[in-house]
């Protein structure tokens, strides 16, 4: 027979075949059941939804789920304080900051440790201040003369005042992107394609990073910039063709340029030294003329000198020093006779006297002179004019 059958004790029996005590004689735990109407009936006391019962029995209940609907309002604000003590409560890092608002307005800059505000009075925002963030750009400028180049650009920068970003701003990184893209339109704009493109990469970062803080600095946004790089330059893929034969165009025009300063540096210095040389020597042919010229006037001072103690001896040593240079420069050869008529040639190897005129001029014409002296009837120059003679010789 089944334990909930028709006629059977199921009021008295559960399922595993044990007795239900009844109201007055139960000892162990309540039934779940109970248990969860007790609560049903305490929450609906507690909103004011509970039934009234009459008698003794209803005073009872209604007592009994005042105490329990008090019991659980308490256990809700208990959870209620430990939820907002736990949201309240909060931990700040050795590299961050906290700024807490009151009322949406500010109160205090929190540094760090373990801190506590009061939410929804109070509304705290907190950041990393110790931390480099860093922000890419990139995109197409025109620059001085005119060319359009393509600069990657990367900002390195860090919350220097916390409060100022997160105050006075309202998205200060968007007001960082924008700052960047004026500053480096503004370099750019005012730098030659060259520059921008080899060495001048350097002095555009650093223009940049002022420039860029400048911004920042007018904006409040408190960020501080700590590096601009400048990437590799590139022309635009449209025009990367025509812009290699520039490059290569100029790299040949560097070159013919350096080889033509190599042939000048070679070729100046030879040339001056050539300069250098010729001067040197009209000096030394300057002096050497002035210092013949003084010395033939000294000589020709000294001659009038003698001249005038003697003047046969002076003209006649004249005459043959004359005669001795103009024959000494002449390749003929006079011979005649004596005064007597004698015809008693003398041999000359005029042959020898000839060819050895350039080296020994001077022997020839002792020689010729040795002859004439002689008594063999044979003498040179015979026939030359003596030399004048004075009015006291005569």
């Amino acid at each position: 027979m089944a334990w909930n059958e028709p006629g059977g004790n199921s009021n008295n029996q559960d399922p595993w075949g044990s007795k239900r005590p009844k109201n007055g004689d139960r000892k162990g735990p309540p039934d779940l059941d109970e248990a969860f109407r007790k609560l049903q009936e305490s929450l609906n006391g507690l909103f004011g939804g509970g039934k009234k019962r009459t008698g003794g029995g209803g005073n009872e209940g209604g007592s009994g789920g005042k105490s329990a609907g008090f019991g659980v309002l308490g256990l809700v604000l208990v959870v209620m304080a430990a939820v907002w003590l736990y949201s309240a409560v909060y931990v700040v890092d050795e590299q961050e900051q906290a700024v807490v608002l009151r009322l949406g307005k500010y109160y205090d800059t929190v540094g760090p440790g373990l801190n506590i505000y009061l939410p929804p009075f109070d509304k705290k925002y907190m950041e990393n201040v110790t931390r480099e963030r860093a922000y890419t750009k990139q995109g197409q400028m025109l620059t001085e003369d005119e060319n359009i180049v393509e600069v990657p650009l990367t900002v390195q920068y860090k919350i220097s005042n916390l409060r100022d970003y997160v105050l006075n701003v309202d998205q200060p990184e968007v007001s960082l992107q924008q700052a960047t893209d004026s500053a480096l339109r503004h370099v750019v704009g005012s730098t030659s394609m060259d520059q921008v493109l080899t060495d001048g990469r350097e002095q555009m970062a650093v223009e940049i990073k002022e420039r860029l803080q400048r911004f920042l600095d007018t904006y409040k946004t408190g960020i501080t910039v700590t590096q601009v790089n400048v990437q590799n330059a590139a022309a635009p893929r449209e025009v990367q063709e025509a812009f290699d034969d520039v490059i290569r165009a100029r790299e040949d025009e560097q070159r013919a340029r350096n080889q033509a300063e190599s042939y000048a540096n070679g070729v100046v210095p030879e040339a001056r030294g050539q300069a250098q040389r010729i001067i040197e020597d009209a000096n030394g042919y300057r002096d050497e003329v002035v210092s013949r010229a003084k010395g033939e006037a000294d000589r020709f001072t000294k001659l009038v000198a003698e001249y005038r103690k003697n003047p046969d001896v002076t003209r006649d040593r004249l005459y043959l020093d004359t005669m001795q240079d103009v024959f000494s420069n002449t390749s003929k050869v006079l011979v005649t006779g004596n005064k007597n008529g004698q015809s008693n040639l003398l041999y000359l190897p005029l042959d020898k006297m000839i060819e050895g005129r350039t080296g020994g001029s001077n022997s020839v014409t002792g020689s010729a002179a040795a002859a004439s002296s002689s008594d063999a009837g044979t003498h040179i120059n015979t026939d030359l004019p003596t030399p004048p003679r004075t009015r006291e010789s005569r």
